[in-house]
């Protein structure tokens, strides 16, 4: 297991991680700080518990929004699915319709063609 030192307010906090993510690590520390800071330039020194209590409710509500996004995101994604399948079902019933309807006409010539010749044509397969 990894440590890593990071700092939140201006004091140091040594943190375990797994091997790899320290560096993630200390850029989700230092994002949190800027939380912290942000608040602290609002309000003052209000105490430490009560900055990190408010800096994770700011964390929380931009995690919920990101969260309802992506839900929506997953929401449009599936209908954009369910149209392209419906779409490329009709499209098939669409060919299907069409191939039936050349081969009813290529008929309807072969047999236009064997009348005005006056022999029978073999119809095409």
């Amino acid at each position: 297991m990894a440590q890593v030192t990071v700092m939140i307010d201006g004091k140091a906090y040594r943190m375990a991680c797994e091997e790899g993510q320290e560096d993630h690590l200390t850029e989700l520390a230092t994002r949190f700080d800027q939380y912290v800071n942000h608040l602290k330039s609002q309000f003052g020194e209000i105490g430490d518990l009560r900055l990190t209590v408010m800096a994770g409710i700011m964390v929380m509500d931009e995690l919920s929004e990101v969260n309802r996004k992506l839900k929506n995101l997953h929401e449009e994604a599936d209908g954009l699915r369910q149209g392209r399948a419906a779409t490329l079902s009709d499209q098939q019933k669409n060919e299907d319709a069409l191939a039936s309807a050349l081969s009813e006409v290529t008929s309807q010539i072969h047999d236009i063609a064997a009348k005005l010749s006056g022999k029978a044509v073999p119809a095409p397969h």
